[in-house]
């Protein structure tokens, strides 16, 4: 950029230098024309010099003869050949004599034919006749352009300094141990949001390994408890066949097995949700899915509900099914009295209260997105017991159940919830536990469409 920038400057010096040399001269010669158009110019005499700068002054008569010159102009050949017409009474031009070059004008006295021309000329200023001007320009070109690339330099390594910072401490990271850290520069700016994201990216990273080391733990141990109690009863049938009864222990093999079939197919479905597996979305609307899903159940409490017609959202139908069933199921074993259902929307742009301080959030701390209508809010209450404060977010993890003393067959999979959980972050949405007196109040939220 400072090349082009220079070489413009250079032209518009010359072309301004020149234009004022020419001024001056052609200044002088108009003077000397007017003087001797009105007879006050006295030929043979030296011609006295207007313009101290512009001394070199002639007078050539048509023949080419020199009629009058100035002091300096005394003992030189005609400075010029170059004659004005009647049409173009000035001309600017250059030349260059033994000695010097010259910048002059030359000036008709008259329209007439045998017209006189007066040439007034100065000589050429250094700067148009030497490379000075280029070298300067060019010698600051070349100090800029070095103390811009150092500049550059100096100013890119220190920002790239706290890059190759974090670049040697996400090298230091690996899959056993994704504690660490990068340093986050101080400020706002580009690289301290990159610093952000690569830590909040290593917290997401060190969370999932440890739900999937978690999950391994809580799966094995509860796929291990009904694979054993089958074993035992087979071994014990295979032992003492006499005094088994053959049904009794087919029908605990079936239960047991059931188990174990519920338990796989819910490890399944949590590892499809969230992937393009039987992911086809499409508009759901969640008054019409309610009502499907209350009326093939045949539930022992039953289920009151408070719908408003119209609320839709775009998801998978079956996962969004699944929520529901599921938080019917928890509802039904824990109620004593009432279950109720309720489906409402809150409007776009809404001051929204669920700041999900007392629930849980997604897996990066995001609040349910708004949809183009708003916000979906499908509750579930039930009149059981309450939920504590400190297990509002434990009740959604893997294989948690709250009341110890419940069975096994009673009380599920223990991954219903966490089930619900996630097929509500995959549809950018949201499910909580909020506050209810005398009882327990899920809430599911997705952005309505």
């Amino acid at each position: 950029m400072l090349i082009p920038v220079g070489v413009a400057g250079m032209a518009v010096a010359r072309t301004l230098v020149a234009a004022a040399v020419f001024n001056d001269t052609r200044d002088t010669a108009e003077r000397i024309a007017f003087e001797m158009r009105g007879g006050a110019l006295p030929m043979g005499a030296a011609i006295p010099v207007p313009n101290p700068s512009v001394d070199l002054i002639q007078i050539i008569g048509p023949d080419g003869h020199i009629l009058a010159t100035s002091d300096a102009a005394r003992n030189l050949p005609p400075l010029s050949d170059v004659r004005p017409t009647a049409r173009d009474r000035v001309v600017n031009t250059t030349t260059c004599l033994p000695t010097e070059c010259v910048h002059l004008s030359a000036v008709r006295v008259t329209l007439f034919s045998d017209s006189p021309i007066v040439y007034a000329g100065r000589s050429s200023p250094d700067v148009l006749q030497t490379r000075t001007l280029e070298g300067v320009v060019f010698s600051e070109i070349t100090l800029l352009t070095a103390l811009a690339g150092w500049a550059t330099w100096l100013v890119t390594g220190r920002a790239l300094h706290p890059v190759a910072t974090m670049r040697a401490e996400l090298d230091a990271v690996y899959a056993g141990d994704l504690s660490k850290r990068v340093t986050q520069p101080p400020g706002d700016d580009e690289v301290s949001q990159l610093a952000r994201s690569i830590n909040g990216t290593l917290a997401r990273l060190e969370r999932s390994a440890e739900q999937q080391r978690q999950f391994a733990s809580d799966a094995s141990h509860e796929l291990r408890t009904p694979v054993a109690g089958l074993r035992a009863q087979l071994e014990t049938a295979q032992l003492y066949p006499e005094d088994t009864d053959v049904e009794a222990v087919v029908g605990s093999a079936l239960r047991d097995t059931d188990r174990l079939e519920a338990i796989i197919n819910d490890l399944l479905l949590l590892a499809r949700i969230g992937s393009q597996v039987d992911m086809v979305r499409e508009p759901v609307d969640l008054a019409a899915l309610v009502r499907h899903e209350l009326a093939v159940r045949c539930d022992k409490v039953p289920v009151r509900v408070d719908l408003v017609e119209g609320v839709v959202v775009e998801g998978v139908r079956l996962q969004l099914a699944r929520v529901l069933t599921n938080l019917l199921d928890n509802a039904q074993r824990h109620a004593e009295r009432m279950v109720r259902v309720e489906l409402s929307r809150e409007p776009p742009g809404r001051d929204s209260r669920h700041d999900s301080r007392d629930g849980p959030k997604d897996r990066v701390g995001r609040e349910v997105v708004e949809g183009p209508r708003g916000i979906a809010v499908l509750a579930v209450e039930n009149d059981g017991m309450e939920i504590a404060g400190a297990d509002r977010e434990r009740i959604f993890e893997r294989f948690t159940r709250l009341d110890a003393a419940r069975s096994r067959d009673s009380g599920g999979t223990g991954l219903g919830l966490a089930i619900a959980r996630d097929v509500a972050m995959a549809h950018r949405g949201q499910i909580r536990v909020e506050d209810f007196t005398g009882g327990a109040r899920f809430v599911l939220r997705l952005p309505a469409v």
